[in-house]
């Protein structure tokens, strides 16, 4: 087993309250239980052409429907006296269910480790950009996550668009946890599929955290794409351990596609999503060693295991009156296995391959040994 630091790992309460801080208005269901998970607080979400008979069965607790005409759903807003016990009605009624709130599975240890930021002078750990490459087959992998920045990396290849990364959201005069985390995972992909097309949309807030609706939203915007592969750094854990509808629904619109996602870093087998859906590849993380690493989420619905510790890839940095410099990072997660999963699937059908081979390929080739 691969051992990394985690003296300053967090738990969901202090995750909770860390967010609290910054207005954030989160719920923490069954703390310390079997079914801890976190929600936004006094928030249901429903499809759109059921919110109306939903809304009035639930009328005497609900305070408000807004619905998302884009993604045909609805969001319910409880009143008052009823927001702490939104996961319990969401489990006494069907058609309804909490929106849960999805952890970037990056290890949350400070900041990441970084060297040579751009126009600076500084040791920098030397790391050959990926050769520009176009194939002949375009595969085009999706990337949800914090963003895209201009990486050197990046900003000259002829598909790059860029999705600028929030590097301070919380207005401290400081770099948040997981900005730049995009930026990195999107190195990643690109370090071992050098000629794909990188399609980015940001869904993960530079905190850390988002949610299911969230989520969802980017999945569906990424669907004009036509993306050959989608990679998922975020999951969530549920109260019943079951696939948020809305997660499940949004995935399967993508049919063909190899979608891949992070297993989480909480060294837990229960079920995080949406790795956990059979149709996804769920990654691990493991070190030099190729062992599983300490922090890795494992389990029977993990499909592939690559290496997480350490992995060093493009990283954007914010600097004094909000100049930004790139460089490069470590950083250690089941974020940053994920991509080198899909990075895989990508070459395979660069080569010709259908996604059924390439799902397989890319678990033959990252083994997951349970």
């Amino acid at each position: 087993m691969s051992l990394v630091d985690q003296s300053e790992a967090f738990s969901a309460a202090e995750l909770r309250d860390r967010w609290a801080r910054r207005g954030h208005d989160l719920l923490l269901h069954d703390p310390d239980g079997p079914a801890e998970c976190l929600v936004r607080r006094g928030e249901l979400v429903a499809r759109a052409d059921a919110a109306g008979v939903v809304a009035d069965r639930l009328r005497r607790w609900v305070d408000e429907v807004r619905h998302d005409t884009a993604l045909s759903v609805a969001r319910l807003r409880l009143r008052p006296a009823e927001q702490d016990r939104c996961v319990d009605i969401a489990r006494e009624n069907d058609g309804v269910a909490a929106n849960h709130v999805h952890l970037g599975s990056a290890l949350m240890l400070g900041t990441p480790v970084i060297w040579g930021t751009g126009s600076e002078v500084e040791d920098a750990l030397p790391v050959p950009a990926p050769p520009d490459t176009s194939w002949r087959r375009r595969v085009t992998v999706g990337v949800l996550d914090t963003g895209l920045d201009p990486h050197p990396w990046f900003r000259s290849r002829p598909w790059f668009e860029g999705v600028p990364e929030v590097l301070d959201a919380d207005d401290d005069s400081g770099q948040d946890r997981q900005a730049g985390h995009g930026t990195f995972v999107s190195g990643v992909v690109l370090q071992h599929a050098p000629g794909a097309v990188i399609r980015s949309r940001g869904v993960l807030s530079p905190l850390g955290f988002t949610d299911d609706v969230t989520v969802a939203a980017g999945l569906r915007s990424l669907l004009d794409e036509r993306p050959d592969v989608v990679v998922l750094t975020a999951g969530c854990h549920t109260p019943d351990d079951v696939c948020p509808p809305i997660l499940r629904a949004e995935i399967e619109r993508f049919g063909a596609a190899v979608v891949v996602a992070a297993a989480g870093n909480h060294s837990l087998s229960r079920p995080f999503w949406p790795a956990a859906l059979p149709s996804v590849i769920a990654v691990a993380a493991t070190g030099d060693d190729g062992a599983l690493a300490d922090f890795s989420n494992s389990g029977p619905w993990v499909d592939a295991a690559a290496p997480g510790v350490d992995v060093v890839s493009s990283y954007v940095r914010l600097r004094p009156k909000g100049a930004r410099t790139y460089g490069f990072a470590r950083w250690s997660g089941t974020s940053f296995a994920a991509p080198r999963v899909a990075a895989a699937a990508a070459v395979a059908l660069e080569t010709g391959g259908t996604a059924a081979a390439a799902r397989q390929e890319a678990r033959r080739r990252y083994p997951f040994g349970r």
